[in-house]
């Protein structure tokens, strides 16, 4: 027993080495990361607030010139849509694609050449002499465009206090609203001044001054690691969510919402145009209604919180119902509270349906959040070009009763996730839905 303390002693040194050991790497790895009320803090935050505002304006600039370029071209409705569809797609293509590379890579780089290609593409698409040209532009923009949806949160989780992450997120997603509505604004108000080719032009000047701000202000990535690509870790993780009770059904409803959301937008211009003779920058000037999304994406998701994200998914996709209804009468009052409605119900919806996520997959979250984005622009691409059908033969009531097809299956998948069992939580609270 006497020899037993001293052969104890050197083990129980090393134990207090390594934990202070531990103690130092935490302390020096928690020193790396950029902390609020510094200058790293407000550049990072400045710099991501105008990546996003240029990503969403530039992929959403077109939506409210589709009336013009069928004149301009001699387009039906489906086929001006195409403008708007072929940047989705390859964007949807684009999130599983440079992702992986950026972990690779960098995030750095990947987000300042997906911003300067993105604002080089949309100056190109307003000197294309043809139909198919400007198609290209948009595609190739699509793409580019994908670097950044991609990369950004990931480069804020890595590089952000955690104690200080959501409000930089915040301001992130800010500014990807934002910029959204602004898009939609600034264009719609312009072609009635000027010509579409300009408005395209001045969108992709702003742009490129917005890559070039962010070039100059983000800094450099202090707690990326690279890590070589490995496809058979990837495929694994995709069969992982695909498999999930759960995580294939939220995919389905980004699909749907996202779906009804722009096929509302891409052609409530066209009658708001033909049936009202509204101005275009009246038209352009609906897009104020985002700002309802914006308030009600934070609030919804903090009631989601409160109530469960099973009955405020239920409750917000049949306000989407109730808004998309009163659009199909007559009084313009009506419309416009139709639009707000809608707009309200889907970001909200949209910020339950994301946030579910991020709780139901257990591992490789970053997959299957770009597994949902993937659907989601997906839906916009697939059901933004099929409403044009609908409005060709049908008009609005065709659109709408589209609209309201998918809305019914968002609302039945939903009811479905309500029945889907909750996983266990990893800190034994409430269960992770």
């Amino acid at each position: 027993m006497s020899r037993s303390a001293p052969s104890g002693e050197p083990s129980l040194l090393q134990a207090a080495h390594d934990a202070n050991r531990d103690v130092v790497i935490a302390a020096e790895t928690l020193e790396s990361y950029i902390e609020k009320d510094t200058p790293a803090f407000l550049h990072t935050s400045l710099a991501l607030f105008s990546g996003g505002f240029a990503t969403f304006a530039l992929l959403y600039c077109v939506q409210p010139m589709m009336p013009v370029l069928s004149r301009a071209y001699d387009l039906t409705a489906a086929q001006s849509s195409l403008v708007l569809s072929i940047s989705t797609i390859m964007l949807a293509i684009g999130l599983l694609i440079l992702g992986p590379i950026s972990d690779a890579i960098g995030r750095k780089k990947v987000m300042v050449a997906s911003l300067v290609c993105a604002a080089l593409f949309t100056l190109g698409s307003a000197v294309m002499p043809s139909w198919h040209g400007m198609l290209l532009m948009r595609a190739l923009l699509g793409l580019a465009l994908s670097g950044l949806a991609a990369v950004a949160m990931t480069y804020l989780s890595e590089e952000i206090h955690p104690l200080h992450l959501g409000l930089s997120m915040g301001l992130y997603i800010g500014g990807n609203a934002i910029g959204g509505m602004s898009g939609r604004l600034i264009t719609g108000v312009l072609i009635d001044f000027v010509s579409w080719q300009t408005a395209l032009a001045v969108l992709g000047g702003l742009s490129l001054a917005a890559a070039l701000l962010f070039w100059r202000i983000l800094p450099e990535s202090r707690n990326f690691r690279p890590a070589p690509l490995n496809l058979r870790a990837l495929v694994a993780g995709f069969r992982a969510h695909l498999g999930d009770r759960g995580l294939p059904w939220l995919f389905l409803e980004g699909f749907l919402l996202m779906g009804a959301f722009v096929t509302l937008f891409n052609y409530i211009g066209y009658r708001l145009l033909d049936d009202y003779h509204l101005s275009q920058t009246l038209v352009g000037l609906l897009s104020v209604v985002y700002l309802s999304g914006i308030y009600s994406s934070a609030w919804i998701g903090s009631l989601a919180d409160r109530l469960g994200r099973r009955k405020v998914l239920k409750a917000v996709i049949l306000l989407m119902i109730a808004g998309l209804a009163l659009t199909l009468f007559t009084p313009l009052a009506l419309v416009l509270a139709g639009l707000l409605l809608f707009t309200f119900g889907f970001f909200g919806a949209h910020s339950v349906a994301s946030s579910w996520i991020g709780r139901r997959a257990q591992r490789n979250k970053g997959q299957a959040s770009a597994l949902y984005l993937f659907s989601y622009y997906l839906g916009s691409s697939v059901a933004g070009t099929l409403g044009g059908v609908f409005w060709h033969h049908y008009g609005w009531h065709g659109v709408g009763a589209f609209i309201g097809g998918l809305l019914v299956l968002a609302l039945l998948t939903a009811l479905h996730l309500a029945r889907v069992p909750a996983l266990p939580s990893r800190f034994g609270a409430q269960p992770a839905h």
